[in-house]
């Protein structure tokens, strides 16, 4: 049992240097609260625990990205078993690395697969991050689950690549023997080329492993069979530093997990970085050349100047997806599933009963068009007629819905799309626009200025609380930011500027024109949506299809950006 005590003096320079690096994020009180919660020692030394804590963070919405990503890898279509016949032992390649590098997950299945015939293989999440988020009933149905299937199948040992992965099963997987890859590969001598390099690196030692010394030894005899030569960090393996993704950190506290991966590159001193967890490899990459162990095992993983050839999001989903066809294809198996439990049945026939009350509206809206002969309204037109007989009536008439819609917190895409039917790819820009900041314009007055408390009372989460920072420091910048890049709920937004101190004036202005290349690009393309219906591919359909993609991929160009310049966004 670890227990927690004071810092030691070692330590003490760090907690100070925390305490003293600017954070939009957090105040000091929390940093150092949370500090002292995902630090742990053992003797007089750092264990970076990378866990929850406490369970109320598992409830912020920032969470919902982790959420989403853990539940695509436990999902059926991204999930596979594939058991053959005899098979006692499975290689667990993980999430990450499954997508950011599918190309040597293969190699390194087919390497042990010379050693262990019967090798099977399982592409699935260890639902580690709900476990460190507090939600404990869900993380032990789900990994419950898959321990269960394993055993009742034959499978007792589990061979890890990732060491978040090691960790969950040599803890939770009772009647599973854990046995890291690294290991086997250093025990067994793969076959590996040796390169010609003897260049000076340094390693960094995942948090998650920090105690198991065999692992680090493992991962260095095979640097060192790669011909490069060690100098260790400050802080390295069992006191080892966070990357500053441990524990989901990142996201309510960016700044907080960039001081982390700040002290790592400081301690890196312009050496190459080789580590064996690929969360770790993506985090430190942006702040010093990083690849991980199975780059330069297999050499096809790193280019001439050094660097690792790496898949980004999204398009790692699809990378997960062929790595599962690949097996799929070229495993012969005797036993083998997709994965269907969610740990949550009563949630699955909610969402089942939900699917079919959606296939009844739809078989009702079908049935109305076919026997009534309604499509005829969706003429041109019959549409311009019907705007005509409102005359000057019919844009006040728009924008006034426009304007109420964000208060009552109803979606504004949908308005928009009808603004370009009825009014055309001008007018229809002319009046959403307006119609849209009017919007934004009333939501920021109720909250100034008559229900204030109410609107503080549920946006209590750091992410709006750094928005207020950010404003403080920023001004009318970040409300260009979170227009132009959409970080925020758009109705929630509005909401929540008119609790910090930015001029109405300024807010309404920047509001107006940040807005206008998202408003052009919807309105362009549902203007010509009349034509499509008809079969007709227009001009303007084209045009209009080309801005919202560029208005949809903007961000992630912007995010990839800021990425390599090493900075983090206003708020």
């Amino acid at each position: 049992m670890v227990t927690r005590r004071r810092l030691p003096k070692a330590t003490i320079p760090i907690k100070k240097r925390i305490r003293k690096c600017p954070s939009n994020a957090v105040s000091v009180g929390f940093a150092l609260r949370f500090v002292r919660k995902v630090l742990t020692l053992r003797g007089s030394s750092l264990r970076c625990e990378g866990r929850r804590y406490g369970a109320e963070g598992g409830g912020y919405p920032e969470h919902a990205v982790l959420r989403g990503y853990e539940r695509r890898g436990t999902s059926r279509r991204y999930s596979y078993y594939g058991l053959p016949e005899g098979c006692n032992t499975v290689f667990f390649p993980g999430c990450t690395l499954s997508g950011t590098r599918s190309d040597r997950v293969i190699l390194t299945y087919q390497q042990l697969k010379k050693k262990i015939p019967s090798l099977g293989i399982v592409l699935d999440c260890c639902t580690k991050p709900s476990h460190d988020l507090g939600e404990q009933d869900h993380f032990a149905a789900m990994f419950g689950e898959m321990r269960d299937y394993l055993a009742a199948h034959g499978v007792k040992t589990v061979i890890v690549a990732c060491p978040n992965c090691h960790k969950v099963f040599a803890r939770y997987g009772a009647g599973l023997l854990t046995k890291s890859i690294y290991g086997i590969f250093a025990e067994r001598c793969i076959d590996v080329t040796a390169a010609q390099i003897t260049d000076v690196v340094t390693v960094h030692d995942p948090c998650a492993i920090r105690l198991e010394e065999t692992v680090h030894r493992s991962v260095r005899e095979l640097i060192k069979k790669k011909g490069h030569a060690i100098e260790e960090m400050s802080h390295a393996g069992n006191r080892t530093l966070c990357c500053g993704e441990g524990g989901a950190v990142g996201a309510l506290a960016p700044d907080l997990a960039g001081n982390w991966g700040s002290l790592r590159q400081e301690e890196a001193a312009g050496r190459n970085v080789i580590t064996y967890r690929a969360g770790c490899a993506n985090m430190l990459s942006r702040l010093v050349p990083t690849v991980h162990i199975l780059d330069i095992l297999w050499e096809g993983g790193v280019d001439s100047a050094g660097r690792a050839r790496v898949t980004k999001p999204p398009f790692t989903y699809w990378k997960r997806l062929s790595l599962k066809r690949w097996f799929k294809k070229h495993v012969p198996v005797a036993t083998s599933r997709e994965r269907t439990f969610t740990g949550k049945e009563e949630s699955k026939k909610g969402a089942i009963i939900k699917f079919l009350i959606f296939l009844l509206f739809l078989g009702a809206i079908i049935v109305t068009v076919k026997t009534t002969g309604i499509s005829r309204y969706f003429e041109e037109q019959t549409l311009r007629a019907w705007i005509g007989s409102y005359g000057a009536l019919a844009p006040i008439v728009y924008m006034l819905i426009y304007a109420v819609a964000p208060a009552l917190f109803l979606p504004g895409l949908p308005i928009t799309v009808v603004g370009g039917i009825l009014f055309g790819p001008f007018w229809g820009v002319v009046y959403a626009i307006i119609g849209a900041t009017a919007g934004a314009c009333v939501a920021f007055l109720v909250s100034r200025y008559l229900a204030r408390e109410w609107v503080e009372r549920r946006l209590k989460s750091p992410r709006w609380r750094r928005l207020d920072q950010g404003v403080e420091k920023h001004g009318w910048k970040v409300v260009a930011f979170t227009r132009l890049i959409p970080l925020f709920p758009f109705n929630l937004l509005n909401y929540a500027f008119g609790l910090t101190r930015i001029g109405f004036l300024r807010y309404a202005v920047t509001t107006f024109f940040c807005m206008l290349p998202a408003c052009i690009a919807y309105i362009v393309f549902s203007s010509s949506i009349l034509d499509l219906i008809r079969g007709k591919v227009s001009l303007t359909f084209l045009i209009g299809i080309a801005l919202v993609i560029l208005v949809s991929i903007f961000p992630l160009f912007y995010r990839r950006y800021k990425a390599k310049r090493g900075e983090n966004d206003p708020v």
